[in-house]
């Protein structure tokens, strides 16, 4: 990527639409624009259908999904799978929320593309509030903040993922059989710190994180899907062969439609391995479920099958943070040292993020608090309140109104217990034992 890309005044907007001045005008509140009216940003050609369902399935679904067991342990074996379901349709519908005022201000301001950011600013700016109107700006920068705290907090829980499985892997691997029938787990041998294998991991990582093009990107999200997705058949075909039988359970055009369909796949291995996992582990259950699979060579290898799909997924999370916080400090400098100044960004922003793993060591913790202090905010709160701000002026339903409130209030409710509960188990002496996760052990 040339640093005179870099110096572009738009090239921080991310999720992007374009419209073109013959493009027909959007459907209003109760609809997309039309689909051909748009193209997503980053490529002359842009990402081809397949290409953005891989980046919106690799976006969605990583670590979280391996801790879901855990929560169902938390939450219950029939609130827990219906409150995932609840949220699922919910954050789908939020995420049609965006896209579709995105499209309503492209078409209206003729602008080529709007990111998360510019959208919820011209929404600001088209409220009937004047104090809104004057600080719009503010909302811009509002949402790249939370932007940037969700996926650099991601990147974190990778780190102490990829950290926790390849200790186990390397603790356990004088004592690996071939018998995997056994139910018996993995017990760690002596080893060394999980914070000295963050530190291994980071020149690996760094030097993912100059991978800036969303093409190429595609190609490592499609070998992690591929080993990921391999990964999780073999962890679905035991944790279901070991059940009883009662207990087993059954192009940027068509962005609309990957979406519903990205989705419906996400929530649905979300739900199911989730109700699984927590049937055959109980009470058990670890942070990760691949924690919790036999000492043998198949489910070792499943462990580092899932984390080298991880490890490349942490180039497409970052990507985000990346595009938002490095244009606009490169465009400062002279263009004979912008490529240099680019690198050396990309490495502090990834040593950041490994320091902060290490200052955390537990995965359900990280989890939980990257998910309740800006994933909250992004996908449940402001995007309805971004739909209130963009099409009040124009008459909404007063139902309409209600629901929009209501899902914000959700998202806040969540907000504020998640984060106090997080913070509140991380200020616990026994949050973190010997450097490592207390669930890991």
């Amino acid at each position: 990527m040339s640093t005179r890309r870099l110096r572009s005044e738009d090239y921080n907007d991310y999720s992007s639409t374009d419209v073109t001045p013959e493009g027909s005008p959007p459907a209003g509140i109760n609809g997309f624009a039309r689909p051909e009216s748009y193209q997503r940003f980053g490529e002359s050609n842009g990402t081809t259908w397949y290409q953005t369902l891989i980046h919106l399935l690799k976006g969605n679904i990583g670590t979280g999904l391996l801790g879901l067991p855990l929560a169902l342990k938390n939450a219950g074996i029939l609130l827990g799978p219906l409150s995932l379901l609840v949220m699922g349709v919910v954050a789908v519908h939020c995420m049609s929320i965006l896209v579709k005022c995105a499209h309503h201000f492209c078409y209206r301001f003729q602008k080529q593309f709007l990111d998360y950011g510019g959208a919820v600013m011209y929404g600001l700016e088209s409220t009937p509030i004047s104090w809104l109107r004057t600080h719009a700006v503010w909302g811009r920068r509002v949402v790249g903040l939370f932007l940037i705290l969700t996926q650099l907090g991601f990147c974190c829980v990778y780190f102490v993922f990829l950290a926790d499985n390849l200790r186990q892997v390397v603790s356990s691997a004088n004592s690996t059989t071939t018998d995997c029938q056994s139910n018996r787990t993995v017990t760690l041998m002596p080893t060394m710190d999980s914070r000295l294998y963050m530190l291994s991991l980071l020149p690996f990582v760094v030097l993912l994180s100059f991978i800036q093009n969303l093409k190429v990107l595609s190609i490592f999200s499609m070998l992690a899907n591929v080993a990921m997705l391999i990964s999780l058949v073999v962890i679905y075909q035991y944790i279901v062969r070991v059940l009883p039988l009662e207990n087993k359970m059954k192009n940027p055009r068509q962005f609309p439609l990957i979406l519903y369909v990205g989705m419906t796949i996400v929530t649905i291995l979300y739900i199911s391995l989730g109700v699984l996992g927590y049937l055959r582990f109980g009470a058990a259950i670890q942070a990760s479920i691949t924690l919790n699979l036999p000492n043998c060579w198949l489910y070792q290898a499943v462990k580092l099958l899932f984390s080298f799909g991880i490890f490349f997924t942490y180039a497409v999370q970052f990507y985000v943070p990346a595009e938002i916080i490095i244009p606009p400090l490169v465009a400062r400098v002279s263009e004979r040292w912008g490529w240099l100044v680019n690198l050396l960004l990309r490495v502090v922003l990834v040593s950041i993020t490994c320091a902060l793993a290490i200052l955390i060591p537990r995965l359900d913790l990280v989890i939980s608090l990257v998910g309740s202090v800006s994933s909250s905010a992004l996908a449940l709160i402001f995007p309805p309140l971004l739909e209130i701000a963009t099409y009040y002026t124009e008459g909404m339903h007063p139902l309409l109104i209600a629901k929009d409130v209501l899902i914000s209030l959700f998202g806040f409710v969540g907000f504020v217990v998640g984060t106090y509960e997080a913070l509140v188990e991380l200020a616990s002496p026994a949050a973190v034992i010997n450097g490592t996760s207390t669930s890991g052990q």
